[in-house]
């Protein structure tokens, strides 16, 4: 077990004797677009069947386990959507973007009249060709860091802001633009266009174009990027648009179920979406949702607070998410093997050594396949525990188990009821 494990251990008795926990304890393991298809390579398993995953394999022969859809019919699949559903939010009432839950995870003080736009930081490719001729190579410019991109950031902004355009910085290649007295525009996720030339994909609107073009120019022989091509390195080297929409407007988590909600992520989106539903956001040094995350201070701050007044926590891992885009079977493979011996294994027993009473969720929010390198809108097997009534099952927890177990959610936003025991 790692220190910081064993360390949380000691100081969580103390937490218990003082009497701050309730009857019942709620959690959700998010792996962020853990579901994928039957690969060649895995032998056609999936890499959620591949992994190894002793915690998974343990609880699920103590589990109901089935199928999910998170996203609703003629809805992009994303995980903005999804995890909206996964939290109980209908995402067909609640949805009104994805970059403005993010402005909300950074504190960006939107109007009603505000479109917040998501601003990558990417890599295209860096030919003789035009613009519109180059090619869009890596959304998230080699998992770059927050401290790397804010400088670049800040080159964009010197130049292309003004009381029209504010840049703000988020977390990784992760941005913000607030568009003041904008429009909500249909633009391309750069995530679902890798390895295309990029001209039929870019926005229509002048502006956001023009911003696009001389991003650009400022950003491809800047310092931070040269030094990142001498190393090897995916330059980020273009500000790209996308996930527009206006100031949502979400209702109490606690309101909505009776629970004292925790988010513990790394990544802005679900950070906004606690904030706008008054959840409790953990700050966890490390957590940046690449492959290597912290994962065991995911937990020590899910533990934290479940021995500390709240009742329900949300751990979210953007790991296998970012693999699949990546197009690695390896590592997206090494996401779930994480996530299971560095997460759901060290969680759940610290529970246990402590007679906890909890009900855990684990699933994905959506798949994002090896094969398309993207997120689709395929139903993704869930495992649900009861540690007070566990069950007596010879099944494993994997996409193909799943969907033969007859168990099936359709409206993705009820499977919280499952969770509560409603």
């Amino acid at each position: 077990m790692p220190a910081g494990i064993h360390n949380l251990i000691v100081m969580r008795k103390n937490v218990q004797k003082r009497g701050n926990m309730s009857d019942r304890k709620y959690i959700v393991v998010l792996g962020d677009g853990m579901a994928d298809e039957p690969i060649a390579q895995l032998g056609g398993k999936t890499p959620l069947a591949y992994a190894d995953t002793p915690a998974l394999d343990r609880l699920s022969k103590l589990s109901e386990i089935g199928m999910v859809h998170t996203i609703p019919e003629g809805m992009k699949p994303g995980s903005d959507t999804a995890n909206l559903s996964v939290l109980g939010y209908d995402p067909k009432i609640y949805y009104s973007g994805r970059s403005p839950l993010e402005a909300l995870s950074i504190g960006v003080p939107m109007k009603d009249t505000d479109v917040a736009l998501r601003c990558n930081i990417v890599t295209i490719s860096e030919n003789e060709a035009a613009f519109e001729e180059q090619t869009i190579i890596d959304h998230s410019s080699g998992e770059i860091s927050t401290e790397d991109c804010a400088v670049l950031l800040e080159a964009v902004r010197k130049e292309l802001e003004n009381e029209t355009y504010q840049f703000y910085v988020g977390t990784s290649y992760r941005h913000c633009l607030i568009w003041n007295q904008g429009k909500v525009l249909e633009l391309s996720q750069p995530h679902d266009v890798l390895g295309q030339v990029i001209g039929q994909f870019l926005p229509e609107e002048p502006t956001l174009l023009y911003m696009m073009k001389r991003s650009y120019e400022i950003l491809v022989n800047h310092p931070i990027n040269k030094e990142r091509k001498r190393k090897g390195l995916n330059p980020a080297n273009c500000c790209w648009f996308w996930g527009a929409g206006t100031k949502p407007m979400l209702s109490s988590f606690e309101e909505k179920t009776g629970l004292k909600g925790m988010m513990v992520s790394a990544v802005d989106l679900l950070k906004g979406i606690a904030v706008g539903a008054g959840m409790g956001v953990a700050k966890v040094e490390g957590a940046n949702g690449s492959l290597h995350t912290n994962y065991e201070g995911k937990v020590q701050a899910a533990v934290s607070a479940l021995y500390n007044g709240y009742d329900f926590v949300y751990i979210h891992v953007e790991a296998p998410d970012e693999m699949g885009h990546q197009g690695s079977v390896e590592k997206k493979v090494q996401a779930i093997t994480y996530l299971d011996q560095r997460v759901i294994g060290p969680l759940t027993q610290i529970l246990d050594q402590d007679k906890v009473s909890y009900r855990l969720l684990v699933m994905p929010d959506h798949p994002t396949p090896i094969r398309v390198r993207t997120h689709t809108s395929d139903s993704v097997p869930y495992l649900l525990y009861d540690s007070g009534s566990p069950k007596k099952e010879s099944w494993n927890y994997n996409e193909k188990e799943a969907s033969e177990s007859g168990n099936f959610v359709p409206l993705g936003h009820t499977i919280i009821d499952r969770l509560l025991g409603k």
